[in-house]
């Protein structure tokens, strides 16, 4: 085996490992504060320990655990605060790159925005709950396209890992995926009809419902 594939490997080893280990982190079953023993995750998993120990700085990357030195890694999950932090920011910026898509926004933008609307429909109806989030990320990223600004798409790339987060613990409650169906159809029927005021409206209650979603389902994990 050649050293180049022999890294590849071992990188998507330790990004299994680290879905794994976020996974849970999201759904409780490592409280925050707790340590995430890497002896122990790896005889579990029956991997070595470099793969957990680089799946441990990828989550360390995107906020989900803590390094402390001499002590190892701790659990991080989400906070109520950091709830709060992130919809402000995401009211903040998604409001202006709604408004910015609007005055951008073309028949092939709508269509791509319709055939996300059509099929997260279509998947929420199976509750199929990791096709609508694929789905959910997709409208928002072609809204961030449609902005046409390469600064904005690079803020908003700098915290889209924690909206992933959220967005990951929500949507695997099956009874809330008609519902953001629902909001994202609202949210391209007003860019469809170049309305900036009505886009930015529907974009700030679909987050303060997603921000309601996301308390209710912390508060379920307390």
């Amino acid at each position: 085996m050649t050293e180049r594939k022999k890294f590849t490997l071992e990188f998507s080893l330790s990004r299994e490992i680290a879905g794994i280990l976020r996974d849970r982190i999201l759904h409780g079953e490592y409280g925050i504060g707790e340590q995430l023993k890497e002896n122990r995750i790896a005889g579990e998993l029956r991997v070595s320990r470099t793969p957990v120990r680089e799946a441990f700085k990828i989550l360390e990357d995107e906020g989900l655990v803590e390094y402390r030195k001499n002590r190892g890694c701790f659990a991080q999950g989400i906070t109520r605060q950091d709830l709060e932090d992130i919809y402000a920011v995401r009211k903040a910026l998604e409001g202006l790159a709604v408004e910015w898509a609007c005055r951008h926004m073309t028949p092939d933008y709508v269509q791509r925005l319709t055939d996300h609307c059509d099929l997260m429909d279509f998947y929420a109806g199976r509750e199929d709950a990791p096709q609508v989030l694929e789905l959910n990320e997709g409208f928002h990223d072609i809204i961030y396209e449609a902005a046409g600004s390469r600064f904005m798409a690079r803020v908003l790339r700098s915290y889209k890992g924690y909206i992933r987060m959220n967005r990951r613990n929500v949507f695997y409650e099956e009874k809330n995926l008609r519902e953001i169906s629902s909001e994202h159809k609202a949210i391209r029927d007003a860019l469809a009809a170049g309305d900036e005021e009505a886009a930015r409206q529907a974009m700030s209650r679909h987050l303060d419902e997603s921000r309601r979603r996301a308390e209710a389902s912390l508060a379920r994990m307390e």
